[in-house]
């Protein structure tokens, strides 16, 4: 088949409408950029050089050729989609002159990143008007971060048409071609296999898609069948983030696309040949067939082969016949194909059919993966008959029949419960040997025997069907027309045909085409019609191009047997072709297949290493934050009502014409109108052996006819609203129908439908349940109708019915009854009341209701938790529901006499549902009572023009403090790392920090300090931070902040031993021209709140920097001091360890902080002045000695023997025994000698030199048994291992420094017990307390 030029084509070669087309544009300067306009938005990106470290291209011409060369790390992208504006695009120019057809999205090859755009496309199909596909034609490569391969050209004997040598009017020249990175995958994707539309979901059958066609959710698309999901998945979750109005933009401008692989054609039926002729139009009808390549094992002939072990296989295609008819009619029938579900492979050899079948996995290995594939196509399309072509007497494909025989018959879907048989299973299989049922005169004409093996399962399976509503679109409920008529789904298709030959090619291909055949003669034999020998033409034509492009795409050429399929008989012209083609593909299996099967590992990210790229915006994700902490500001809650009625007809059609106003419109409702009515059906048909595997709509829609009387009988006042019918579904006699206020039609979204079948174990439609489920506003609700296994004693299979559709039925995206907010069940559940005929007809004649309920087996089920758990249901006080004589009041007084019971129920789950009625209605058409409820239902309503505003003003805010666009940020100075979003790992942590944004320091701003000290009062003082503050910013304490310590002899000298951190630094010129001011506690600060962080990442505009500077406003804290790790009694490698050059100090006189004074004299003492609290910016500790606020004492006072002194010297000679010191291991390697472990002595006869300490007046006991010194931060290793140390040696004495200062009030801490002093009259300054380790930071002075 020429997939360039095709015969079928409805529209050959015409490209897709100017709406649906963009342009690319480029920026070159500062920073590469790549544009993609619509009329009204643009889509801008912008490869991160600070996120991609060494992101710069491929080093050599010879390595791009290497197209599947990955980077373990994931290439970083910023990304922009932004209103259209005069300026915004203003230093943009165009990449290539035509219009492009969207993006498949982005890939990372090598360390470079490429924007893949759609060049050339035609229109292929119409499945309806408002879907259409396009099929790819073209593509190109655009790379985001270098120019390298501007001018590659990509494709020599294409580049008349290519735009790639000229895409910025120059280029390398015709005979200078070089390969492109992604030259394969550019003529993969543009081999004309590929698929899109801009108009609908694509990956998904109409079944699965909402029926109105103008609503499109990107979020539904099916992943199996989108071949560019690794590509388009960045995009997809940038769009994600997006807030409402700019997705809706984003899907509008038609920039995203989904693509498929596989087959799409239509073709135009004129009205002479149209099955279903109307004389309303003379548009013709669309017949369409549509086949999905399964991606999730993808891959060519003898490279992918059977089964994997997520259950995926190989060749898996679903296959769609569609059929829409001017009058308002859209059919759909979906069949699958897919390699047999076993582990086995097959190698290529040049000889034909000498391929050798191995398998390379026991038949109980492979269970597990058979039992998920099944299961996985059970949840998708319903029960599963399996059509199986293999020969029986070729060994190979005989052993694949047995295991697949033996894998059906140990499949729990396969097994029927009790004693029905397996036609009654969810799982069928029939052997069905193609080449021994063809080979006789008959040919492939024998093939239709298929028919009788499989008609059973035809007529259970059903097909979708979707009429046009009556009732127009009415949103203002004056019966005014207002949008295009809406589709109402009228019904399902319940089960699928899995067929399947070796390759699932050729014969495959033919029985498709009959079992395809077979679904539309159904539709239309149920609505009297019949098509003609000119539509089964076209029929025909249209699923042999299917069989040649699926073939071509997995063996290289076009199907076998086609001839057959497209003229219904073998010509010898066929047979010819058919030897030519089998040729071929040994060709392309042999020399080919390899690099096409790399092409497409690399096309869906499945090579080791590859990466997908990662986009972010930090605008849109701030944005999205910010609304869901503010959305109390723009929702609120409103109160619906709902109606919900259950019938069961009995298959009567007696009471169609009845008045049905006390049921539907009962006297409770008084004056309201609901806005939602709910009406469930069961037995809408008699279930005989005939139609327990058939759904016939004709019946639902005459029911559904006469509750749209009823209502509009009822609501016919001018002040009343018309109700339209939202939508329906049909599981046999099951039927559900939701009707829909015309007003609230704008607040109801997302309306799905699904069945599930329980009776014979699920394969027969006679018990089950069909389910409706859509949004109203933000509130999801989902009504679930149901008929249970009958029978007074089934309880327990009753039980099992409920569970396996409370389990599993499903809605899009895999959505189960349980996700929804508020859920309403309602139907026959058949569960009796457990007393004797007599027993219970006598408390019904003395209506004794409260007797009746306590033996209700549906109660008794609830409350013992086997059934409909956390369900309500309200107090029943209306009579038994079953069963009656038809006609009459009286029950049941035939032979079987069945007792009295309440089989027909209303039951409830959702917090903000709250009932209002709960009875039953007097028609007595049935032999069953109807029953109806009245629910109020909170729903949350979103203001969406207040959200949008308030989203705008947080967009607007946060747009400027970033400083202007992202992926457009013009300025070349602009650091990129300042827009790059750093999230949190948990919630409520800070986000990620790096080397120059830090969340604790003005919430990001760069690292720098800010902060002044207080002035001291005179010049002879300075002020310092206070060391005695806890190393904890986030403890209450009355340390004040900051200190007023004396000068000393070295201007300088007195800031050698403070912090070395340079967030720390203070600025010392001011300091010594200043005086002090008054210090207050310090109060504990705020806990983090991540949502009080202002829009900051980066840095502040200029004129923002200064207004800080300026502002009088207390500066943020700075950061707590960095810990280091603790341990005791552990040493390091003295080669490992710090190599510092200690320089002898000689001893001195410490300066003692005077204001420590005892506790009686702080309480004694009268206060001074007020003191004012407030937050203060929590720092690390400083030495003590530096602490001081008054004078220093002489030489002689240092002796003195006051009690606070003596005590704070005993305590430091003296520490308490038995605690471990906190030790710094990074340091102990360095010292000159240990000091003494446990065991050991001291040499007290020749000491060790002893390094510099920072000196310390007062000692701490740590909670862990640690002693450290005041103000000092201990580092790891130096462990004391002595519970009692012997003093060190003093250091030389050095005169004392003078200080005059006002006392500083400091709480002390509680006094040690009193120790016998020791009498000195030197004091180690810059070493720590006799005996004990170094607990904190050096600090080193010159010695004098």
């Amino acid at each position: 088949m020429d997939y360039n030029t095709s015969s079928t084509a409805l529209w050959s070669g015409l490209p897709p409408s100017p709406e649906k087309s963009s342009q690319i544009l480029i920026r070159d300067y500062p920073h590469r950029a790549i544009a993609i306009a619509s009329n009204a938005h643009a889509l801008i990106l912008r490869h991160s050089a600070a996120a991609n470290d060494g992101a710069d291209g491929f080093g050599s011409l010879s390595a791009r050729t290497r197209t599947n060369t990955f980077e373990s790390h994931s290439s970083k992208c910023m990304v922009e989609f932004s209103p259209n504006s005069n300026n915004l695009l203003n230093d943009y120019r165009p990449l290539t002159p035509r219009p492009i057809y969207g993006t498949l999205g982005l890939i990372s090859i090598g360390r470079d990143v490429f924007l893949c755009v759609i060049t050339q496309a035609s229109r292929v199909a119409t499945i309806r008007p408002g879907e259409t596909v396009e099929r790819i034609e073209a593509v190109q490569f655009f790379c985001l971060n270098t120019a390298d391969y501007d001018d590659i050209i990509v494709d020599a004997y294409n580049d008349v048409d290519s735009d790639a040598a000229s895409v910025y009017g120059q280029g390398l020249g015709r005979n200078q071609i070089v390969e492109h990175p992604c030259q394969e995958l550019q003529k993969l994707l543009g081999n004309g296999t590929f698929y899109y539309s801009t108009d609908f979901d694509v990956t998904n059958r109409m079944q699965d898609r909402p029926a109105d066609a103008e609503a499109f959710n990107i979020d539904n698309f099916d992943e199996s069948f989108l071949w560019n999901s690794f590509m388009i998945r960045p995009l997809v979750e940038f769009r994600s983030r997006l807030q409402q109005q700019a997705r809706e933009d984003l899907d509008a401008s038609r920039i995203l696309t989904s693509a498929i692989r596989g087959f799409c054609r239509s073709w135009a039926i004129p009205q002479s040949s149209a099955p279903l002729r109307t004389g309303k139009t003379g548009l013709p009808s669309y017949l369409t067939v549509t086949s999905r390549l399964s991606c999730k094992r993808a891959g060519t002939r003898f490279n992918a082969r059977g089964i994997d072990d997520d259950g995926n296989v190989a060749n898996f295609v679903e296959t769609e016949t569609t059929y829409w008819s001017p009058e308002g009619v859209v059919f759909s029938y979906v069949q699958v194909r897919g390699s047999v579900p076993v582990f086995w492979e097959q190698a290529a050899v040049l000889m034909p059919n000498q391929q050798k079948i191995s398998i390379t996995r026991s038949a109980d290995g492979t269970q597990p993966a058979f039992d998920k594939h099944f299961s996985d196509l059970e949840k998708a399309y319903g029960a599963v008959h399996v059509i199986n072509l293999l020969s029986a007497s070729k060994p190979g494909e005989a052993e694949l029949t047995n295991l697949y025989r033996a894998g059906i018959h140990n499949c729990p879907l396969s097994r029927p419960e009790g004693v029905q048989s397996r036609n009654h299973a969810l799982l069928r299989d029939t052997e069905y040997d193609f080449h021994a049922e063809t080979k006789g005169p008959q040919g492939y004409m024998a093939a239709n025997e298929i028919r009788r093996y499989i008609e059973g399962s035809a007529d259970g399976f059903a097909y979708y069907l979707a009429h046009e509503s009556e009732d127009p679109r009415d949103t203002t409920g004056t019966g005014k027309a207002g949008k295009p008529r809406r589709y109402v789904v009228v019904l399902q298709q319940e089960g699928v045909f899995r067929t399947n030959c070796l390759d699932c090619l050729d014969r495959t291909n033919l029985i498709q085409t009959i079992v395809s055949q077979m679904a539309v003669e159904a539709f239309l034999g149920h609505r009297g019609e019949k098509a003609t020998s000119d539509f089964w033409s076209r029929h025909s034509n249209l699923w042999a191009d299917n069989g040649d492009s699926l073939s071509k795409i997995y063996a290289g050429t076009g199907a076998l047997k086609s001839s057959f399929t497209r003229h219904g008989k073998m010509s010898l012209a066929g047979a010819i072709a058919d030897v030519r083609k089998s040729a071929t593909r040994l060709y392309h299996n042999n020399f080919t297949d390899k690099g096409r099967q790399n092409t497409i590992d690399t096309l869906l990210g499945r090579l080791v290493g590859q990466a997908s790229v990662v986009l972010y915006d930090p605008i849109s994700d701030y944005v999205s934050g910010e609304l869901q902490r503010r959305s109390g500001e723009f929702s609120t809650n409103e109160t619906i009502n709902i109606f919900v009625g259950t019938f069961n007809l009995n298959g009567r059609t007696d009471g169609i014409d009845d008045d049905l106003s006390v049921w539907l419109c009962p006297p409770e409702l008084g004056t309201k109108q609901p806005e939602i009515i709910a009406i469930g059906f069961q037995e809408i048909v008699e279930l005989n052996p005939q139609q327990i595997m058939n759904s016939d709509p004709t019946r639902k829609q005459l029911w559904e006819q006469a509750i749209k009387r009823t209502l509009d009988h009822n609501y016919s006042r001018e002040e009343d609203e018309k109700y339209v019918l939202l939508r329906s579904g049909q599981l046999v006699g099951a039927a559900l129908c939701i009707f829909v206020k015309a007003s609230v039609l704008p607040h109801i979204k997302n309306v799905e439908g699904s069945v599930k079948k329980t009776g014979m174990s699920g394969m027969a439609g006679n018990k089950g349940a069909v389910a409706i489920r859509l949004d109203y506003a933000n509130t999801p609700i989902c009504f679930v109708t149901a008929h249970l296994a009958a029978g007074f004693a089934n309880y327990d299979e009753r039980n099992r019915d409920y569970a396996t559709i409370d389990q599993g039925l499903r809605f899009q995206r895999n959505r189960g009854i349980v996700d929804h907010e508020s859920v309403i069940w309602f139907g026959d559940f058949n569960y009796r009341i457990g007393l004797g005929l007599e027993s219970a007809k006598e408390l019904v004649r003395q209506r004794d209701l409260e007797r009746l309920f306590e033996n209700d087996q549906l109660n008794l089920q609830m409350v013992a938790g086997l059934a409909f758990q956390y369900y309500s249901e309200a107090r029943i006080m209306f009579m038994p529901t079953y069963k009656y004589d038809v006609g009459t009041d009286e029950f049941d007084s035939s032979e079987k006499a069945r007792i009295p019971a309440w089989t027909d129920r209303i039951l409830r789950k959702g917090t903000n549902l709250r009932q209002l009625a709960y009875n039953s209605a007097p028609l007595r058409f049935s032999d069953h009572r109807p029953v109806y409820a009245i629910f109020e239902c909170k729903v949350n309503i979103v203001n969406e023009r207040l959200r949008e505003k308030i989203s705008r003003q947080i967009y607007d805010r946060r747009r400027a403090e970033v400083g202007g666009g992202t992926a457009n940020l013009a300025a070349e100075e602009s650091d990129e790392e300042d827009l790059i979003g750093y999230e949190a790992i948990e919630p409520g942590l800070p986000p990620s920090s790096s080397d120059r944004k830090k969340w604790w320091l003005e919430n990001g701003k760069m690292a720098r300090s800010s902060i002044n000290p207080p002035k001291p009062e005179t010049p002879a003082y300075i002020t310092i931070l206070n060391p005695k503050r806890p190393t904890n910013p986030y403890v209450p304490t009355d340390e004040p902040d900051w200190v007023n310590v004396p000068r000393s002899e070295s201007r300088l000298s007195s800031f050698s031993s403070m912090s070395t951190s340079p967030y720390e630094h203070v600025n010392f010129s001011a300091l010594l021209s200043s005086s002090a001011s008054s210090t207050v506690p310090r109060k504990l600060p705020p806990p983090y709140d991540p949502s009080a962080l202002p829009a900051k990442l980066g840095r502040k505009p200029v004129g923002e920097d200064l207004k800080t500077a300026q502002s009088d406003v207390a500066p943020p804290p700075p950061p707590p001091r960095r810990q280091t790790g603790m341990s005791t009694g552990s040493t390091m490698n003295p080669t490992a360890a710090l190599q510092q050059k200690r320089v002898p100090v000689a001893n001195v006189l410490p300066v003692l902080p005077t204001s420590v004074k005892p506790l009686e004299q702080q309480q004694s003492q009268p206060a001074q002045q007020p003191i004012k609290h407030k937050p203060a910016p929590p720092v690390a500790k400083k030495p003590a000695h530096l602490a001081a606020s008054v004078s220093p004492p002489t030489r002689d006072e240092c002796t003195s023997s006051t009690p606070d002194l003596k005590a704070l010297r005993e305590s430091l000679e003296h520490p308490l025994p038995g605690l471990p010191r906190r030790s710094t291991s990074a340091v102990s390697g360095s010292l000159p000698n240990r000091l003494p472990f446990r065991n050991e002595s001291v040499r007290e006869e020749s000491p060790p030199p002893q390094p510099p300490r920072r000196a310390n007046t007062g000692a701490s006991i740590t909670p862990s048994g640690r002693s450290t010194p005041a103000g000092g931060i201990p580092l790891v290793g130096l462990t004391a291992q002595t519970s009692t140390m012997e003093p060190k040696p003093q250091l030389p004495f050095r005169k004392p420094v003078t200080v005059q200062s006002a006392p500083v009030k400091v709480t002390p801490p509680p006094p040690p017990a009193p120790r016998k002093p020791v009498a000195t009259s030197t004091v180690d300054l810059l070493g720590d307390d006799a005996g004990m380790e170094v607990g904190g930071w050096e600090a080193l002075k010159p010695s004098t």
